[in-house]
């Protein structure tokens, strides 16, 4: 049991240093570079080196270190562990990039709108990384959390407030072109993050109400190979039993589905829903092969 805690824990490691490295470099490649701001501490950290000539590799630690000592009590051992962690590799990524002759000589400054969208990407990779492996790197994250226990304030709520007091602080050093292109960075950053947290394997699930949910299912499982599962379920209006079809599919496999719903009946019901993650046969281990001349 111990060894399988320490395997996943340094995991958990491992992802959190990779995705703060990877975010520190599109701040110093990307954000630094062309004079676009960032929310949260590390907005406060980039006003800090405009007005102050601050390295932002120290002023992450210096900022935090009074934030995760007020959090102590609010985080768990694991939470705090790895607050601090992902606090020191985000300060290290930020001090090993603006140190490498390589990345200062990257020519990703000619144009704002891709920066914009590179800004985001790095980011919103880089953080969605370390938040899926259960990391964080400190600074409006502890403050949010504080605020939730002890107002009841929804984590949400203050992290919105606090970025926006942020991004109209950096109003000091930035023109309004350069706010446009950090607001875009935060569009794509935040798109970027969900669609990392929820992983690859997105998917579609179908709810099917049909008089002929067997001849629907049975064909589902021959023809598409995907599993399937009937739901007990009661018509509203004439309050009749009847049986609901529901399978998981991925999204290019709709168009499929939808022609043999209509082949067995054209007036089925069905619903398509989202699935932001699907884990299991087909989805995030190999489905079982057919012989090329077995029997449908």
């Amino acid at each position: 049991m111990w060894r399988k805690q320490l395997t996943r824990t340094l995991r958990d490691l491992l992802a959190i240093g990779f995705g703060c490295f990877f975010y520190a470099f599109g701040l110093v490649a990307v954000n630094i570079k062309n004079h676009l701001a960032e929310g949260g501490i590390t907005g406060i950290t980039l006003i800090l080196r405009y007005w102050f000539h601050i390295d932002p590799a120290y002023s992450t630690i210096f900022l935090n270190i009074p934030l995760i000592i007020l959090g102590y009590k609010f985080l768990g051992k694991r939470a705090l562990a790895y607050t601090i962690y992902g606090t020191g590799m985000l300060s290290a990524g930020l001090w090993v990039w603006q140190r490498l002759a390589f990345v200062q000589n990257l020519n990703l400054h000619n144009d704002l709108f891709i920066a914009g969208i590179l800004a985001g990407l790095f980011g919103g990779i880089g953080s969605g990384i370390i938040y899926r492996f259960g990391g964080t790197t400190g600074g409006s994250d502890v403050l949010a959390r504080i605020f939730e226990q002890e107002r009841g304030i929804p984590m949400g709520r203050t992290l919105l407030v606090f970025d926006i007091l942020v991004l109209v602080s950096s109003l000091s050093y930035l023109d309004i072109e350069h706010m446009m292109y950090t607001l875009l960075a935060s569009f794509v950053f935040s798109r970027i993050v969900d669609q990392t947290m929820e992983g690859a394997y997105s998917a579609r699930g179908v709810f099917i109400i049909s008089k002929k949910h067997q001849e629907i299912g049975q064909r589902i499982m021959d023809e598409m190979e995907r599993g399937i599962t009937y739901l007990d379920s009661e018509g509203g209006y004439h309050q009749t039993p009847q049986k609901m079809l529901y399978c998981v599919v991925s999204p290019s496999e709709i168009a499929d589905l939808r022609r043999l719903i209509q082949d067995e009946d054209p007036r089925a019901f069905v619903t398509i829903v989202d699935v932001h993650e699907a884990l299991g046969e087909g989805f995030t281990y190999q489905r079982p092969r057919r012989s090329l001349f077995s029997r449908r």
